[in-house]
């Protein structure tokens, strides 16, 4: 079998991107995309000038704006930004039919039998590059490597406007001083257990049998194993398939108990059929799960297959979420996981 050559683009800070190229008086400034800070809004994505002051995506634009008082701020336009990631889709169908979107922003291409560029991934990630630029007019970074877990670590790496080579004789150099922290999965809980068993680095895992540490973080241990090692099978997926379908509202002023985050309930739950009513045929409702973000930015998420997906069944949902926290709560999703299948989805939709 032939080496696969993976790449892995994404576009830098696309949302802010745009607006500065469109309004060429926002560069050179602190700017952000995203909600009214009086209204709980929340920040999308910002510029690098504004992450300068600690300011990132999904954090509450108010909090954005003590961090930093010149924060611009400024709504999005998801039609322009669903535009400029079509011209961009439709670039990397020039050189693969393996395209795998992530989201508007970034995406993975398997470029292994492309004939493009004398089959060089390098050479067609330099060009894709400049393309984007010439046409959009907005900067991206790409990652080639041997898989996707290298390639999106990879794109990262020189960020932005950056490239990153990672051939398949230099994965285990490349692996051996990158913190486990960047490893795909570990969040902070798993890399503070990983720290306290002496491991900060991928390759102070390579002594590690995989049944230990399967015993020490049970089926992802697996995965660390081969993570550390620079294993990773999973192929670029054309036809990606939906895996929920959800709604979610960040209210004005907390709620303050229970009663109010029940109260609150219906009008996501008729959202949130309309939603499913839109759905292909090809996808049945697994189960239900609702998020709860609390005032002080903790939140839960609670999910129960069986659970019934009616109103009563996630009034229950959300009263054992809200006692994880039992303090006023400033957003609220509710939501389902989704099977692939042929059946259709009338039965579940009566349910609402």
């Amino acid at each position: 079998m032939s080496v696969r050559k993976i790449i892995h683009v994404d576009c830098d800070c696309f949302y802010a991107a745009i607006e500065m190229r469109d309004d060429p008086r926002l560069r050179g400034r602190p700017l952000a995309v995203g909600g009214d800070p009086g209204k709980r809004g929340v920040i999308a994505t910002c510029n690098y000038e504004a992450r300068a002051y600690g300011v990132r995506s999904a954090m509450a634009s108010a909090y954005a704006k003590k961090l930093c008082p010149e924060l611009l701020i400024v709504p999005g336009r998801m039609s322009v930004y669903r535009e400029v990631s079509q011209a961009i889709q439709a670039i990397f169908a020039d050189y693969t039919p393996l395209i795998q979107p992530l989201s508007l922003d970034e995406a993975y291409l398997d470029v292994t039998d492309s004939q493009a560029c004398r089959g060089s991934a390098t050479l067609i990630a330099k060009e894709i590059r400049q393309r984007v630029r010439d046409t959009q007019g907005i900067t991206v970074s790409a990652g080639v490597a041997p898989n996707k877990f290298i390639a999106k670590i990879a794109s990262d790496w020189n960020k932005p406007d950056g490239l990153k080579v990672v051939l398949p004789d230099q994965v285990e150099d490349f692996l051996r001083d990158l913190p486990v922290s960047r490893l795909h999965g570990v969040g902070r809980k798993t890399a503070e257990r990983l720290q306290r068993l002496g491991v900060d680095v991928c390759s102070e895992l390579l002594p590690w049998r995989k049944q230990d540490l399967a015993r020490e973080f049970g089926s992802f241990g697996e995965r660390l194993w081969e993570l550390a090692r620079g294993i990773d099978d999973r192929p670029v997926v054309v036809e990606s398939r939906r895996q929920s379908v959800s709604v979610e509202h960040t209210y004005e002023h907390d709620l303050p108990d229970l009663d109010a985050c029940l109260a609150a309930l219906p009008p996501l739950l008729d959202k949130l059929a309309e939603r499913i009513g839109r759905l292909e045929g090809s996808y049945r409702v697994s189960k239900p799960f609702i998020k709860l973000k609390f005032h002080d930015f903790t939140q839960t998420t609670l999910e129960q297959a069986g659970a019934p997906i009616t109103p009563a069944g996630y009034t229950e949902l959300c009263t054992q979420a809200f006692a994880r926290g039992n303090c006023p709560v400033r957003l609220i999703g509710v939501g389902v996981r989704l099977d692939s299948c042929l059946s259709q989805l009338g039965e579940q939709l009566n349910l609402f």
